[in-house]
């Protein structure tokens, strides 16, 4: 289907999902938060789309463009950066597209709130047809295998490139600071990010 819409018509089509993700408070715990959804997550045409946990109190949700403002941030951009890859070729969301946080603390999402904003990440997916979807941590690798129903382990998968039905799969650790110090180091995330950079370009010579 996504072979006959315009720029034009995604564009269209982009503006009515983010407004319907702007109004939707199907999550109690999330009702006083706004979803980060919107042309700051980047392009409509994307080599790649990377999907996180969810927006960072003080990061996303503050700036409204996913992966700024915080360290996980300044992490994710060194890491495109050693693919030599720009936010401009990228797109880049969350499993739930709210903050789970209150004043003081950043929340893992309940795994209702994926499901719940599992609707959303599926018409994205959809409407953007990414040749190479990259996910985030083990809460977004959970909600798109959900949606490919693709049960996959981070710990088993993680840096690898997976053939899926509709895109190449790339799973990735988070680039927190509690991740880069307990978990995956930096060397070793970029390490897994060169997956990523592999990856576009075989759908590139595909094409």
């Amino acid at each position: 289907m996504n072979d006959f819409i315009t720029t034009l018509e995604r564009g269209d089509l982009f503006e009515i999902l983010c407004h319907e993700a702007a109004a939707c408070r199907v999550c109690p715990r999330l009702a006083d938060h706004t979803a980060v959804m919107g042309r700051c997550n980047g392009t409509l045409i994307p080599k790649v789309l990377f999907v996180g946990e969810a927006p960072g109190r003080l990061g996303a949700d503050r700036t409204r463009r996913p992966f700024t403002g915080d360290q996980s941030g300044a992490r994710f951009d060194e890491l495109l950066a050693s693919i030599d890859l720009s936010r401009d070729e990228a797109f880049i969301t969350n499993a739930v597209l709210c903050c789970p946080a209150d004043d003081a603390h950043n929340f893992t999402p309940a795994i209702s709130e994926v499901r719940n904003c599992g609707r959303f990440l599926r018409r994205t997916l959809d409407l953007l047809a990414p040749p190479v979807v990259a996910t985030l941590g083990a809460v977004a690798l959970r909600a798109v295998g959900r949606l490919i129903d693709r049960p996959l382990v981070l710990a088993d998968t993680a840096g690898t490139i997976i053939e899926c039905d509709e895109f190449l799969l790339v799973p990735l650790y988070h680039p927190s600071p509690r991740v880069l110090r307990t978990v995956r180091s930096f060397e070793q995330q970029k390490a897994d990010f060169a997956a990523v950079r592999e990856a576009i370009a075989f759908t590139t010579v595909a094409v």
